[in-house]
C-alpha cells in the first residue's frame, strides 16, 4: 500500500524544500541502531540499504531518513553556485505496463499526478542547488546528526557556467567535491548520470572525459572514497567505462533514471520547457536495468580483477528486490521511489533479512 511520500509532488521543489518532509518522515519516530557490522568503501554501517541522491532535498530530509533506519542516504545533488529548479511539475506518476525496456523507452510514456502500485514515475529537477554556503552548512549539521553505523553520503555536479573554460569546468567538479569533502562527508559521489553538458547529453557516456574529471577529483580528495553515478550502459561501453576509470573511482553507483518521451494523457508534452520532451523514469519499471547492471558490474570487477564497490539502484520497491540485488553483487542497495512511498521500507527490508 502507498503511504503518503516524504516528498509531496504537488508541491514545488521550493516549497519542499522549506516545508518539507511530509508523511511517516516526520511522524518523529526513531528507529533503534544496530550494531555496525557492514563494510563499504572503509565505513562499518549497521545495514546496507539507503537513499540514493534525488528526494533528499535537504539535512531535513536526510536526516529523517537516518531516523527512518536507511543508513546510507545521499543528499540531493549540489552545484558549486545557485542554480534554479526546473519549472512545476517535477514528479509525475508513469503508466508502464512491465519492464520499460531501452527499446520501449524510445515511445512516449503518459504521465499524470496519479500514482498506483506498481508505482513507476518521471522527476525533472535539473539538479537545482542552493548557494554552497547555505547547502555546506545543512550538509554539516546532517553528517554530524548521523549515528555510529550510519553513513551520509552527497552528489555533486559540474557546471559550465558561463565564460568557463575546458579546465575551469575540471575545476570546477574537483572543488565542488573538495567542499562536500570539506563538509565532513567521507564518501562523496560525482554525478555523471544526469544531462550534464546542454539539455541531453549524460556526461557518463563521454569515457575520456569522465576519465579527465575523475583524476582531477582524485588529486584534488586524496584517499577520501570517490563514487561514480551511472546511467545504463549497452555492454561494450560498461567494459570501456571500467577499464579506463575503474582503478581511479572507488565505487559505481547504478542506475539513476532511463529517459524517455512524457506525455499527457491528450499526448501533449507533458513538462514545460524545450529541454524537457525526455525525462528520466524511475520506480518499479526500470529494476531489471539496475539489476543488469550491477551483474556486469561484478562480473568484470571479477574479470578485471578491480575493487570498486557497487551500489544497486533502480525499482527497489519491496524486501524481495533488495535481496534481488544482494544476489546480484550489490555491496550497497539504495531505493528512491519506493522508500518515497514507503518510509518504512528499511524496516521492512531489516525485518525479512536480518543478515541481508
Amino acid at each position: 500500500m502507498l503511504r503518503t511520500p516524504f516528498y509531496d509532488p504537488a508541491k514545488t521543489y521550493y516549497e519542499n524544500w522549506e516545508k518539507g518532509p511530509f508523511g511517516d518522515f516526520q511522524d518523529g519516530v526513531k528507529l533503534p541502531m544496530a550494531v555496525p557490522r557492514f563494510d563499504f568503501l572503509g565505513q562499518k554501517i549497521s545495514y546496507p540499504i539507503g537513499i540514493p541522491a534525488g528526494p533528499l532535498l535537504n539535512g531535513k530530509f536526510v536526516m529523517a531518513a537516518l531516523d527512518k533506519g536507511f543508513d546510507v542516504p545521499v543528499h540531493k545533488t549540489v552545484r558549486s553556485r545557485i542554480r534554479k529548479c526546473n519549472e512545476w511539475p517535477n514528479v509525475l506518476g508513469a503508466e508502464i505496463e512491465g519492464d520499460l525496456t531501452i527499446e520501449r523507452a524510445q515511445k512516449s510514456i503518459v504521465v499524470r499526478d496519479e500514482y498506483k502500485e506498481p508505482l513507476s514515475i518521471t522527476n525533472s529537477f535539473g539538479n537545482p542547488s542552493y548557494d554552497p554556503e547555505v547547502w555546506m552548512r545543512d550538509l554539516a549539521d546532517a553528517v554530524a546528526y548521523a549515528k555510529p553505523g550510519q553513513l551520509v553520503m552527497c552528489s555533486f555536479e559540474g557546471t559550465k557556467w558561463d565564460g568557463f573554460s575546458h579546465q575551469d569546468y575540471i575545476d570546477d567538479w574537483a572543488n565542488g567535491m573538495q567542499m562536500m569533502k570539506d563538509a565532513g562527508v567521507r564518501v562523496v559521489e560525482v554525478n555523471f548520470s544526469c544531462p550534464n553538458e546542454g539539455a541531453a547529453q549524460l556526461l557518463c557516456f563521454d569515457v575520456p572525459k569522465v576519465k579527465i574529471v575523475s583524476d582531477a577529483i582524485k588529486n584534488k580528495i586524496g584517499d577520501t572514497p570517490l563514487v561514480a553515478k551511472l546511467a545504463y550502459f549497452g555492454e561494450n561501453e560498461l567494459r570501456e567505462l571500467v577499464k579506463e576509470t575503474g582503478s581511479i573511482v572507488d565505487g559505481y553507483s547504478a542506475i539513476n533514471t532511463i529517459p524517455a518521451p512524457v506525455v499527457n494523457p491528450d499526448g501533449t508534452q507533458a513538462l514545460p520547457g524545450a529541454h524537457r520532451v525526455r525525462s528520466g523514469i524511475c520506480g518499479r519499471a526500470i529494476k531489471w536495468a539496475g539489476l543488469d547492471m550491477v551483474r556486469r558490474l561484478k562480473r568484470l570487477r571479477d574479470e578485471l580483477s578491480m575493487r570498486y564497490a557497487i551500489i544497486g539502484v533502480g525499482g527497489v520497491m519491496t524486501p524481495k528486490d533488495f535481496k534481488e540485488y544482494r544476489e546480484a553483487g550489490a555491496d550497497l542497495v539504495m531505493s528512491a521511489t519506493g522508500a518515497m512511498w514507503n518510509p518504512y521500507l528499511a524496516r521492512e527490508i531489516k525485518e525479512t533479512y536480518p543478515d541481508a
